[in-house]
């Protein structure tokens, strides 16, 4: 595939927002991102569209309902994507696919999600949408459910890991308070994570409140550039790899406590960019729970199966680690709204990468890994970024 770059981007602060509706969270980015790239809406060839919904409003069909805030962009050719908690990303990755086909060179990748607006048992429900409902429709607890059945299993095989996992939390929501765009700015610290209490009950398995990324409503935006157009631009982060590795959708035909698909994605990815995982500056993963992050070391190489917790223990992942790990605060405190993760994800990755992260700024970033995934590890995104200018 012929080179793309990250061109200008929006962000929306997560949380439980005010915004009626996602139509008015697109109007809060699209039109930003296109103006921080320093464009003019007429000059887009393509709008590019994440959002998972399954329930979570009425209002689907969303990949025109930019057009209402700029209306430049009507007449440009506009889909929408969905690949569960992974949407962002794939509408990102299809944008790549319109420019590395020359069918534009210039795209607007909108992920965008609105949650807070239905009780959590239907949340719950909606987001089981992206599990195999055949075999985990029933699991208690919902989502939140099918992860505590993958910490059961992994605790089973390699002992209690839930000193590792508030370790986890704690980092991410230390890290958090450094983020603007972050829905839980609080350093919690490792003894409240640790401790079941009544604020920090366990919701499923071994899984506790604090081990639960949080329900959210944001968007975030960016625009994608060809490589030639973007020499022209005032900022340019560059894609070294980018890689798709689908895996079954039951749990029950995969080993619960690996994500295989995402191992093979951060292979392909790392052997794509001609790079060791070494070589990276941070990592930003896909925490949707902290049992998730845990494995995610081993799908990425940083520890053996079974042994993640010792990446975590021994600092490794911390903001002054070998491998800093979630700076943004990940999705456990910035937040998770479904189609909007991907995209914020690279987007937190790009302003680290041109110095423009403010507090959550790392001295070295030179080259970026970014972890999104939909559903437990079914749909796996890897991408390597380094900045151009």
């Amino acid at each position: 595939m012929s080179d793309s770059c990250i061109v200008g981007w929006a962000h929306t602060e997560f949380g439980k927002l005010a915004d009626p509706d996602v139509e008015s969270l697109i109007e809060r980015v699209a039109a930003a991102a296109i103006a921080d790239a320093g464009l003019e809406a007429q000059e887009i060839d393509g709008v590019f569209v994440g959002l998972f919904n399954n329930g979570f409003s009425k209002q689907d069909f969303p990949s025109s309902l930019s057009m209402q805030s700029v209306p430049g962009l009507r007449f440009k050719p506009a889909s929408r994507y969905e690949n569960a908690c992974a949407s962002g990303s794939a509408a990102l990755y299809a944008a790549r696919d319109f420019i590395a086909a020359r069918r534009g060179r210039l795209a607007l990748v909108i992920g965008v999600e609105k949650m807070t607006t239905l009780p959590g048992s239907q949340i719950g429900d909606v987001l089981l949408g992206a599990s195999y409902r055949k075999e985990e429709g029933e699991i208690p607890g919902g989502f939140a459910g099918v992860f505590g059945r993958i910490a059961e299993n992994y605790f089973q095989r390699f002992g209690d890991q839930s000193e590792a996992l508030a370790m986890i939390a704690a980092k991410n929501h230390k890290n958090g308070v450094d983020n603007p765009y972050a829905q839980m700015r609080k350093d919690l610290g490792f003894e409240f994570c640790r401790q079941e209490s009544e604020k920090n009950p366990y919701v499923a398995g071994p899984l506790k409140r604090t081990d639960c990324s949080l329900v959210s409503d944001g968007a975030a935006a960016l625009i994608l550039a060809d490589a030639e157009t973007a020499e022209a631009m005032a900022k340019s982060v560059k894609f070294r790899a980018g890689v798709q590795v689908n895996d079954y959708l039951p749990l029950s035909r995969r080993d619960p406590t690996r994500f295989e698909g995402g191992a093979a994605a951060w292979s392909l990815a790392l052997a794509d960019a001609k790079l060791a995982l070494s070589e990276l500056s941070f990592v930003e993963t896909h925490d949707c729970f902290t049992i998730a992050e845990l494995i995610e070391y081993e799908a990425m190489g940083l520890a053996p199966h079974g042994q993640g917790a010792r990446v975590i223990k021994d600092g490794l992942t911390q903001p002054g680690g070998r491998l800093p790990v979630n700076r943004s605060g990940g999705l456990k405190a910035k937040g998770h709204p479904v189609g909007a993760t991907g995209v914020s994800m690279h987007v937190i990755s790009a302003m680290q990468l041109t110095g423009q992260a403010g507090a959550m700024q790392l001295p070295k970033a030179e080259l970026a890994g970014v972890f999104n995934m939909g559903g437990a590890a079914v749909a796996n995104y890897v991408s390597i970024l380094e900045r151009q200018k």
